[in-house]
């Protein structure tokens, strides 16, 4: 329990860290080396609102994760012996809850669960977009060709050869190992994302009615408006 708990204050401490070296990097190594022309390429414009647009979606979404989180309804005594689980973390009753998610601190249910979903997408997106940027940065760094996959597996131990030997900057080899936790962290959320989809899209989230479609399951979540929540975070309409 204790180690649950230790988890559950360094998770969110871990997605801080990785979002500021990620907004780092892109700004201060992957982006002045897109506009080294006097005049800003298309591709700086649009890597600059890549990753402004993914930016807000993904700190709005986690802080609404975590700011409609379920509400407790206490530790009682018969609490552990109810039907519905109990979030030993949270020391709530988990009537709607899906699940604990660590990286935010917090149960997942009704209330948050659309935030958690949008959050998972453009988390898996902004890290795939650092992936792009990325391997651009380190092709013109390292004159290498990615048109070959195996390129990429080369890529670490050909790293840690030229930073020891000292002919790679510690800026470069960051990038490098940050390529392949991007890679790793966007797919772990996109599993996420899909995930959660399948089981919205299988079940309503309200057990009442189980006989609608996943059409009416999908708006009991995300509401008619999702067009909008996906361009930009905020609260479902009531």
């Amino acid at each position: 329990m204790v180690l649950l708990q230790l988890l559950n204050l360094m998770a969110p401490c871990y997605f801080l860290c990785l979002l500021a070296v990620t907004f780092s990097l892109q700004l201060f190594i992957f982006l002045p080396g897109m506009c080294e022309e006097q005049s800003l390429p298309l591709s700086g414009l649009l890597h600059s609102f890549l990753l402004v647009f993914f930016l807000v979606n993904v700190i709005g979404n986690y802080f609404l994760v975590i700011w409609n989180s379920p509400t407790s309804s206490g530790k009682s005594a018969d609490a552990e012996m109810s039907e519905k689980p109990f979030c030993r973390i949270c020391t709530r009753m988990m009537w709607e809850q899906e699940h604990h998610c660590f990286f935010t601190g917090t149960c997942i249910g009704r209330s948050n669960l659309r935030s958690f979903v949008l959050f998972c997408l453009h988390a898996s997106c902004s890290c795939f977009h650092a992936v792009l940027a990325g391997v651009g940065y380190i092709s013109h760094s390292f004159s290498l060709s990615f048109s070959n996959p195996l390129t990429f597996l080369r890529l670490l131990p050909l790293s840690v050869t030229r930073f020891f030997s000292g002919s790679l900057l510690s800026s470069e080899m960051l990038a490098v190992l940050m390529l392949y936790l991007w890679f790793g962290v966007g797919l772990a959320c996109g599993a996420f994302c899909c995930h959660q989809l399948l089981l919205i899209s299988r079940r309503p989230v309200c057990q009442q009615n189980p006989s609608i479609n996943w059409m009416d399951n999908m708006t009991s979540v995300f509401g008619k408006r999702w067009m909008m929540a996906i361009l930009f975070p905020s609260l479902k309409e009531k």
